[in-house]
């Protein structure tokens, strides 16, 4: 099968699109005929090694896992001896690493059916970016009816998915973006629009329940500052900072690690990870109309390297999606 595969770290110029073994799946994992893969900060972040103090995970020298991607939406080809929940033919969505090739192996409690009336490439936007929009909303910030919520980088991939869960859930959602996408994140539902060029969110009157961070651009006092009495701080943020550093937005989340100890766990610091039950909230969610992936540039599996140069030097909305066709065999 043809994937793009890395052996060192750097910029989107160290991929290369050859042939490789097709994975064969593990005892509890699916083999995936890859239709579609959606490119997420993650990706490029691996390919470069940045924060470079993440490499002591991801591998010192060169990424452990070589092959780039993580969300896929496909069909099932192969399952393995313990896996239940699909067989062969199964339309699904998910999450694992190497999408960014014609076949993919997946855990199978991290994959779900594919929503109905979602095309592939749409159903390859949800998994990684809808799931740490959920987790982000719903788990950690405990988002109830009626509260206030503001979402800081409302129009990139995550962040176009927390304010339609936020108004799914029943909240008051404001948006902070750029001018260019202010009329995006209005038609996403949001009841308060913010363009951060002409308005700071942290020197304003307005005090929000949950203040969901996915930029980590600011301090953690302005964002406390911001707070109602009560609410919550969420940092998921980092994916638009720039490559290169140490630690990039790591200072900012460890200083949130160390605020949850002495807040009652009103700064909490979010780490999705991919979960079928999750999955399957944002499939119902999608398949009632509640929310909608938006993808803005579509890009075909021979110039995935482009989609990653786009997403990491262009700051895009919302989803950049790799469509793939299907491949002969195995």
């Amino acid at each position: 099968m043809k994937a793009w595969v890395q052996d060192r770290y750097g910029s989107a110029d160290v991929l290369e699109f050859r042939e490789v073994d097709v994975p064969v799946p593990g005892e509890h994992e699916v083999l995936v005929r890859v239709h579609a893969a959606s490119v997420n900060a993650a990706d490029w972040h691996l390919m470069r090694g940045d924060p470079y103090v993440a490499r002591l995970a991801l591998g010192l020298r060169r990424p452990r896992e070589r092959v780039r991607g993580r969300d896929f939406a496909g069909v099932v080809t192969a399952v393995g001896a313990g896996v239940s929940r699909f067989r062969p033919g199964d339309e699904v969505f998910g999450e694992a690493a190497g999408s960014f090739a014609e076949y993919v192996c997946a855990a199978q409690d991290a994959v779900e059916r594919r929503p109905s009336g979602l095309s592939y490439e749409q159903a390859a936007a949800i998994p990684l970016a809808g799931n740490t929009a959920l987790m982000g909303v719903r788990d950690l910030g405990r988002l109830r009816q009626g509260q206030k919520v503001l979402v800081n980088g409302a129009s990139g991939g995550v962040g176009t998915f927390a304010v339609q869960i936020a108004k799914a859930y029943g909240a008051e959602v404001t948006g902070v973006c750029s001018t260019r996408n202010v009329e995006l994140v209005r038609g996403l539902g949001a009841d308060r629009v913010l363009d951060y060029t002409r308005e700071d969110f942290t020197q304003g009157p307005e005090r929000y329940d949950l203040l969901l961070d996915l930029v980590g651009n600011r301090s953690l006092a302005e964002y406390r500052r911001v707070l109602a009495p009560g609410g919550r701080l969420v940092l998921s943020g980092g994916g638009a900072f720039e490559g290169g550093s140490l630690v990039g937005p790591m200072g900012l989340i460890i200083q949130g690690q160390l605020a949850s100890l002495f807040t009652g766990g009103r700064v909490r610091v979010l780490t999705a990870k991919p979960r079928a039950e999750n999955l399957a909230a944002l499939r119902e969610l999608a398949e009632e109309g509640r929310i909608a992936p938006v993808v803005e540039r579509t890009y075909p599996l021979a110039e995935a390297d482009r989609a990653l140069r786009y997403v990491e030097g262009d700051h895009p909305r919302a989803k950049v999606v790799i469509s793939s066709p299907p491949p002969s065999g195995p």
